[in-house]
């Protein structure tokens, strides 16, 4: 796919009825032969929508005006290229644990938790947040986070975890203001939801850091599973990371974590894992494959906000 048919899939499927300034943003940009061609002297991983808006939004760039970003990418490409080619989309919605839950509380417990692309760990603390699925509220911790769920009744309980790290090739601090900063940036610009939810969520982390390592998702993965305490159930999860990821390692870190003595949670976009027989989706945006050890289970909002069970319940 050319760079320029991922921004116009981009604005379709991804921005449409989310965020209008970015899917106009994402229309303009897959219009502008210049700036595609500057976004093609980067690595493919690196030509990404998300990417490139959130380095603008970084830097200042107006977002919500596309003829002035356009310019302003242009006239500032060394430094919105240098943005993009030392930071990654690791966006960190606390939302997507509303899509975690029902089978983290499923799960035997208690729980150690090993997410891989953990970015600032914000997704670590699944049993601090407060949860809405329509009209069942489970916690009270903050923040709130609602999820349209549907094919299967919401969890009755907050899985409880005695153990929690992280593994990032640029684990992110959120006490540190460059890395807030970056992680405000990554959050589309009408969603002051968002905006609300990830400071919340960061205040929770600041006050109990998970272990954090910086390290590869398979060369690292095995050294820090083995921290967790033998009478826990490990869990190794991620949320949209593998796309990031070359083919050849994707391969290589299903293949390990298959072998691993933990249950493996996935959300990932469906073309990124093979999952045989998926049904179709329930409408035409984008949406995640949620899979527990590799048998997939429901369609998953990419933000967490909607999650449409089809495979055995929990």
């Amino acid at each position: 796919m050319t760079t320029a048919l991922i921004y116009g899939e981009f604005a379709a499927r991804e921005a449409a009825g989310e965020s209008p300034a970015y899917q106009n943003l994402a229309v303009a940009v897959s219009r502008d032969a210049h700036l595609i061609g500057l976004l093609d002297t980067l690595p493919p991983a690196k030509r990404q929508p998300n990417l490139l808006f959130a380095a603008g939004r970084f830097l200042g760039a107006p977002v919500t005006d596309p003829p002035a970003f356009l310019e302003f990418a242009a006239a500032n490409w060394e430094r919105v290229a240098h943005e993009i080619r030392h930071r990654a989309t690791q966006t960190n919605e606390p939302a997507r644990c509303a899509v975690l839950l029902p089978l983290l509380a499923a799960l035997p417990q208690p729980l150690a938790l090993l997410e891989v692309g953990a970015s600032a760990g914000l997704n670590l603390f699944p049993d601090r947040y407060a949860y809405r699925y329509g009209d069942h509220v489970l916690g009270d911790g903050d923040p709130l986070l609602d999820c349209a769920l549907t094919g299967t009744d919401p969890p009755q309980k907050l899985p409880e975890v005695v153990w929690r790290a992280g593994l990032d090739l640029n684990p992110l601090d959120v006490t540190d203001p460059a890395d807030a900063a970056w992680l405000q940036a990554l959050i589309w610009p009408e969603q002051d939801d968002r905006r609300e939810r990830q400071r919340a969520a960061a205040r929770t982390v600041a006050a109990d850091p998970p272990l954090m390592v910086r390290g590869d998702l398979v060369d690292d993965l095995p050294a820090l599973a083995a921290k967790a305490p033998a009478d826990a159930t490990l869990v190794v999860f991620h949320t949209s990371v593998l796309y990031q990821v070359p083919a050849d390692r994707r391969r290589a870190f299903t293949d390990l974590v298959r072998t691993m003595r933990a249950h493996w949670i996935s959300v990932e976009n469906p073309t990124v894992l093979d999952h045989a027989g998926l049904p179709n989706p329930p409408d035409e945006r984008l949406h995640n494959v949620l899979a527990l050890d590799g048998r997939p289970l429901a369609w998953a909002r990419p933000h967490g906000e909607a999650l449409n069970w089809f495979g055995d319940r929990p």
